[in-house]
């Protein structure tokens, strides 16, 4: 029998070579890291949000099946898809709602529910992601450790392995993108 990471890697290449049954095998043994994933993003939003933790692993599952054109290389390699679309469409969903936010649509809330239900959480996602963007334009290769490490919930070694640096780079990559990050999103506050 296989490691999991071995059997997973095999399944993907199999899948990428046009074996259906391949994607059968291969969503049990990806499903908990994806649902784990999602579960620790879900946790930090406001009460009441209305995308749950298995409707955004489904949402992911979904983007992933048609993604026909990826050669994948192996695991490390597919959770970093993973984050990168589970953080589309966590981003997606904050703009959704401050869209309809603006447009009138929200409820009157009695202010002294409000401290529970804040919109925080889907506006802090949002500067989150337009300051990756902007960290990108500086250094692509720290904001994608960002991603997989806040999005995707890798390990540093997993980065590392993605990323094709050094464990000690991964780290670095991951202080100093904590740094910059923290310094514009107080900016833009």
């Amino acid at each position: 029998m296989l490691p999991p990471t071995e059997e997973v890697t095999q399944l993907l290449k199999a899948w990428t070579a046009g074996d259906e049954q391949a994607l059968a095998k291969l969503t049990p043994l990806v499903y908990d890291k994806l649902h784990q994933v999602a579960h620790r993003h879900m946790a930090g939003e406001r009460f009441g949000h209305t995308l749950q933790t298995t409707a955004l692993v489904n949402e992911v599952y979904l983007k992933l099946v048609d993604c026909q054109q990826v050669q994948w290389q192996d695991r490390a390699h597919f959770l970093a898809i993973s984050a990168r679309l589970m953080r589309q469409i966590l981003v997606d969903f904050a703009r959704a709602r401050g869209y309809q936010k603006r447009r009138g649509s929200a409820v009157h809330v009695p202010l002294e529910e409000a401290p529970s239900i804040s919109l925080e959480p889907d506006s802090d996602l949002v500067a989150l992601d337009q300051a990756l963007k902007e960290l990108a334009t500086v250094d692509e290769r720290k904001s994608k450790v960002v991603e997989l490490k806040f999005f995707g919930g890798l390990t540093v070694e997993e980065i590392a392995q993605v990323t094709k640096t050094s464990i000690a780079t991964v780290v670095r990559d991951w202080n100093l993108a904590k740094v910059w990050l923290l310094r514009e999103l107080q900016e833009q506050r």
